[in-house]
């Protein structure tokens, strides 16, 4: 995905979830942050940032923070990507006969339903629910950085699927470069770390997508992890 008008700026503080005060060329703006994330380990005061500018010139907010730069790279923060590059990508590789996102399945809405076609056998159906990675510790990225049941309601939901035939999968996006595996991040959610290990015993697939990251764009380059 690319983004449109991107401009550098340096992050000051971040009042609320929403919110984050900037300095760009010297003038202090408020943005809205694209991440309700607690992304604490990136939003230093100081650090770069890059903003994309908003398409509604009457927003109150003229801009959104969609990435920040850490050690010399650029990690992504807009919690939107990871599903619009998931279905970019899912629709380039051709594996696919069907591509439905939101899918509403039980309960919950599943990020993206798929079906393959199987020669000599029926449509085989995928459930895929799609995480990003913006966590990242001594070369491993962890989900999440906030406490998420929604996130443990749908591992939940796809370990049940499996009983009707359904292959399951939970996606995550790795958001910066020279990351290549995720874990359930234990200290900060016990209870999705609990699930994620349930879900992965059961037989849902654990995938990793890896991105290519700049200010401007977003794109996944390799799939690594247990899915064909």
């Amino acid at each position: 995905m690319i983004y449109e008008n991107i401009i550098e700026a340096k992050f000051i503080s971040r009042p609320n979830r929403f919110i984050a005060i900037v300095s760009v060329d010297g003038d202090e703006i408020k943005v809205h942050v694209k991440n309700t994330g607690r992304c604490k380990e990136l939003l230093i005061p100081g650090c770069t940032v890059y903003l994309e500018k908003a398409g509604n010139p009457e927003r109150k907010t003229p801009y959104d923070l969609v990435a920040v730069e850490k050690d010399g790279k650029i990690i992504n923060i807009d919690s939107q990507a990871p599903n619009k590059v998931v279905k970019e990508w899912l629709e380039s590789t051709g594996k696919y006969s069907k591509v439905q996102p939101e899918y509403k399945y039980g309960n919950s809405r599943i990020d993206f339903y798929m079906e393959k076609e199987i020669p000599n056998k029926s449509v085989q159906p995928y459930l895929m629910e799609v995480k990003g990675c913006t966590l990242f510790k001594d070369g491993i990225g962890y989900f999440p950085d906030a406490p998420t049941e929604r996130g443990t309601k749908h591992l939940k939901e796809l370990t049940m699927a499996l009983e009707k035939g359904i292959k399951t999968r939970v996606a995550f996006v790795i958001q910066g470069e020279g990351i290549s595996e995720v874990r359930p991040n234990e200290e900060t959610d016990p209870e999705f770390a609990k699930a994620f290990y349930e879900a992965k015993k059961a037989g849902v697939e654990i995938v990793f997508y890896l991105c290519e990251v700049t200010p401007n764009t977003l794109k996944i380059v390799s799939e690594r992890g247990e899915a064909e």
